[in-house]
């Protein structure tokens, strides 16, 4: 027997990166070792070392798998596009981030632990699969900004901004309990310094 066929093979590689997602948005890239990856995947360790050959590689492929599943809601794109005035698309902007983020809760945390744990080299991963999307918002935001509605130097840069805010809500609903309940709060009072 020349080893595992082809959908075998593809099997425990889907199984571990599934087990991986889970583990990793759970306790973060130091918090699980690979022995609890292949217990939860029904893989033995070789196993993972022999699709990933280090642990920062099964790292690196669960939030490529994870960034690809990131899509724009098209209903949500189409409202900014029709917005009438620079409040309006960059409520329109939030609400597009925050949708497309918060429907996958396991990128916010895999995105949020990458930012604490792990070095730059992530940064192409995160430049090439959200890159298109911050350019595709910015453009629609950058005429409101040529008008002067809104405050801000670069359409870009406010659009990172809008997904920090996404992003820091959680990390801070643990450090202040009952203090930041809605992220819905952080636009409002950030939209208050953008619009002119």
């Amino acid at each position: 027997m020349n080893g595992l066929s082809g959908s075998t093979r593809r099997s425990a590689e889907e199984r571990i990166l599934a087990s991986s997602a889970s583990l990793f948005a759970q306790f973060g890239y130091n918090g699980v070792s690979t022995r609890e990856i292949a217990s939860s995947a029904g893989v033995n360790e070789v196993t993972i070392y022999r699709h990933f050959p280090r642990k920062r590689d099964l790292y690196l492929a669960v939030l490529a798998a994870e960034l690809q599943r990131v899509h724009l809601r098209g209903e949500l794109l189409t409202k900014l596009a029709e917005a009438q005035n620079g409040r309006a698309a960059l409520s329109c902007t939030f609400e597009l981030i925050s949708a497309t983020l918060q429907q996958q809760p396991q990128l916010l945390r895999l995105l949020q632990y990458s930012a604490l744990e792990l070095s730059d080299d992530l940064d192409p991963l995160l430049r090439r699969h959200l890159g298109e999307l911050v350019g595709v918002m910015a453009r629609y935001l950058q005429p409101w900004i040529e008008r002067g509605e809104l405050r801000c130097s670069s359409a870009k840069t406010l659009v990172l901004t809008l997904i920090a805010i996404v992003l820091s809500r959680g990390p801070l609903r643990r450090v202040f309990p009952g203090d930041v309940e809605n992220v819905n709060a952080f636009f409002d009072t950030y939209s208050e310094f953008c619009i002119a």
